[in-house]
Order: C-alpha cells, then structure tokens, then sequence
C-alpha cells in the first residue's frame, strides 16, 4: 500500500492540524498524544514520508531515534516515572493503527495501569501543562 499523505501525522507535521508540541527539529516532531495511556505520553514522528520503520531511510531511522532517547530523558527528569515504555508498531496485524512511522514514549508508575489505548481523548488545554514540564526538561 502506498503511502498516504493525508494520514493524520502527515497532515500535523504540515501544521494543518494542531499538535502541542514538545520537540521539533528539521527530520523530527515529538508531541502529546492527544489518547495518552498515561500522563506525558508522547509520540515522536520522522518528517520523512514512512509507513512504518520499515519503509523509513537509515538516516530517518536514526533521526527519529535521536529524538526518542532526548524526549524520553526529558520526560524521565520532568515526570520522575518509576519507568520508560517505549513502543512502535509496523503494520495493522502488529497494531499499527496511524500508517506514519512513530514511537510512543509511556511514562509508568509502579501500580498504574495504562489507560487503553486509543480511546480517551484529552483536551489540549490538559496536554499543555505537562507538556511545558518536559520541554523545560530538554
């Protein structure tokens, strides 16, 4: 399957839907998921056109991870987690449900479980105090 460019990460990298932002550079984002599973979830994506890390270049990879390890530190200092989920899908059968290359960074709490995933939707107005905690973390 093609790429397609009207996907919903292609459209906030392009600035036409609203994100709060926690990171951007020139080959990455990294922005509040707006369904966390937990407080501070965040989502980092390449601004290469990707599906999946499969479909993504060395370069994008690599871009992309730098990004994961500077954001999860931040988040690690802002939010003092007890631990640092990472997850990344390739593909629907694997969970992939957003065909743009992304990671999700979970901060977690011993004893909390993780909300579900893809189901809450939360205001930005609630995303963008957290987010201002990790950014000052950077």
């Amino acid at each position: 399957m093609p790429y397609d460019k009207q996907n919903i990460f292609a459209k906030i990298i392009r600035g036409e839907i609203p994100c709060v932002k926690v990171f951007e550079d020139d080959r990455t984002l990294a922005f509040m998921d707006v369904m966390p599973e937990a407080e501070g979830h965040v989502l980092v994506v390449p601004k290469e056109a990707a599906q999946d890390i499969l479909d993504l270049s060395a370069e994008g990879l690599a871009a992309m991870m730098a990004t994961v390890q500077k954001v999860a530190k931040a988040v690690d200092k802002a939010l003092a987690p007890d631990g640092i989920l990472l997850k990344q899908y390739n593909r629907a059968p694997a969970g992939q449900s957003i065909f743009h290359a992304h990671f999700h960074i979970v901060p977690r709490w011993e004893g909390v479980p993780l909300a579900p995933h893809g189901k809450l939707m939360v205001d930005a107005a609630k995303l963008e105090p957290v987010a201002a905690k990790i950014r000052s973390s950077l």
